[in-house]
């Protein structure tokens, strides 16, 4: 049973959702192996109990041939049909034997391409853990430099409306200044104390 030919997507899927499904790849993956695995301890189990059967078979047929000779002269037409008989059991056998050796050959060759596809999917998940913790780290690095950025613009923020505020202020005590000796000269001008109002 050849693997399966994924098509790749090329939609962009979450971390999760593609963590998701590469662990569940991994899932089936070692599934899949463990099934290989039973199947060919099956077959081997069947191809050494075909052979165990072929040598009970031969043995048989060697007792038979002895058995036979003893009594060719009354069993000549009995020796010939067992003869046959015996032919077509051991092609029977052999071509049985011939078709499991190359299933197992089959399913070894299935089994070293799934642990093929494991092996690089393992890698390709590693690599994908690889560059989440580098994109991860790079923005941890920008989140980190936009903060020290943020926080030099409020410092000359705060420092340029403090500087604007110290001004303002000295702007308007000198205006009030200016004011209160404008009015304190016109109260003067009509005989008024500024102290006594």
């Amino acid at each position: 049973m050849p693997p399966k030919k994924k098509t790749k997507k090329t939609t962009k899927k979450s971390p999760e959702k593609s963590e998701n499904d590469l662990e569940t790849k991994y899932r089936r993956s070692m599934l899949d192996i463990a099934i290989l695995q039973d199947r060919i301890a099956l077959q081997c189990e069947s191809v050494r109990k075909i052979q165990s059967d072929r040598i009970d078979l031969s043995t048989r047929m060697r007792d038979m041939e002895q058995k036979l000779q003893h009594e060719r002269q009354d069993h000549r037409d009995v020796n010939s049909a067992l003869s046959r008989q015996f032919k077509t059991m051991q092609t029977e056998l052999t071509n049985k034997v011939k078709r499991l050796e190359k299933e197992v050959s089959q399913l070894n060759e299935e089994l070293a391409l799934c642990q093929e596809e494991l092996r690089k999917e393992k890698r390709e998940r590693e690599k994908m853990e690889r560059d989440k913790d580098a994109t991860i780290a790079d923005l941890l690095h920008k989140l980190d430099n936009m903060e020290m950025h943020y926080e030099k613009v409020l410092h000359d923020t705060l420092d340029s409306l403090s500087s604007q505020l110290s001004v303002a202020r000295q702007k308007w005590e000198d205006n009030s200044t200016a004011l209160h000796q404008n009015y304190k000269g016109l109260l003067s001008e009509f005989g008024l104390n500024a102290v006594d109002i």
